[in-house]
C-alpha cells in the first residue's frame, strides 16, 4: 500500500469511528505499514471527525509534526507480528467502561461474531482479550500487554479503549467493529443478569 492510499484509508476509518462514537474528539489513533516497510500514522491531536489524509504522516520521514503519543504501541505490534499491516485504536464509551469494570482479561465465549476475528471459524470457542493498566509510559503498557496476546488480535487498556490489528486496514477495522459490538453485548448481558 502506498502512503497516499494508506492516508486516505486511515482518514476514512477515523471519520467512520467518530461517527459511531468510537473516537470522540482527538481520541484514537491509526497506522498502516506501507509497502516499503515504513509506518504511516495519524498525527497527534487531530480531531477524528474531521480527519483528512493530511493528518497522516510517515514516521522518521523528517515531518516536523508529532505522531500519536501512542506510536510505541503500534510499533510493538508491528515488531511482534510481521504480517500485520494496520493497527487501529478505538475509544468507545462501551469498551472503556468494560475495561474499567473487568479484571485482567475480557473472555468472549460462544458468540457467533467471534468468527469476524482472523483465524476463528466457529462460535464454539473462547478468546481472551488482555486488559492492562493505563499509563502515560508506553513502554510500561507494551511490557504488560504484548506477552499476554493470545488468539485475539487485540488488547485493551483499562479506561482507554481497544487496540486491534490485521493484515490490512480493512481487516483491522473489522476486528475493532466486532470487538466494539461484542463489548456492547457483554454489558447488555451483565445488565440482564442483574
Amino acid at each position: 500500500m502506498t502512503f497516499d492510499e494508506a492516508a486516505e484509508a486511515l482518514a476514512a476509518v477515523g471519520r467512520a469511528f467518530h461517527a459511531r462514537g468510537w473516537a470522540p474528539a482527538t481520541s484514537g489513533n491509526y497506522s498502516a505499514r506501507l509497502e516499503d516497510g515504513s509506518i504511516a500514522i495519524t498525527v497527534s491531536g487531530a480531531h477524528k471527525g474531521r480527519l483528512a489524509p493530511g493528518d497522516v504522516m510517515v514516521l522518521d520521514s523528517g515531518d516536523p509534526r508529532r505522531p500519536s503519543a501512542e506510536t510505541a504501541l503500534h510499533l510493538a505490534v508491528y515488531r511482534a507480528f510481521p504480517d500485520v499491516r494496520s493497527v487501529l485504536h478505538s475509544h468507545a464509551a462501551v469498551s472503556v467502561a468494560l475495561g474499567r469494570t473487568s479484571g485482567d482479561a475480557w473472555t468472549i465465549a460462544g458468540h457467533e461474531l467471534l468468527k469476524a476475528l482472523p483465524g476463528i471459524d466457529t462460535h464454539d470457542t473462547s478468546v481472551a482479550v488482555p486488559i492492562v493498566e493505563n499509563s502515560q509510559d508506553m513502554a510500561t503498557v507494551e511490557t504488560e500487554a504484548m506477552p499476554r496476546i493470545g488468539r485475539a488480535p487485540a488488547f485493551m487498556i483499562r479506561g482507554h479503549g481497544l487496540y486491534g490489528w490485521g493484515r490490512s486496514i480493512a481487516e483491522a477495522e473489522r476486528v475493532i467493529e466486532a470487538l466494539e459490538w461484542l463489548a456492547e453485548a457483554e454489558l447488555a448481558e451483565r445488565r440482564f443478569r442483574g
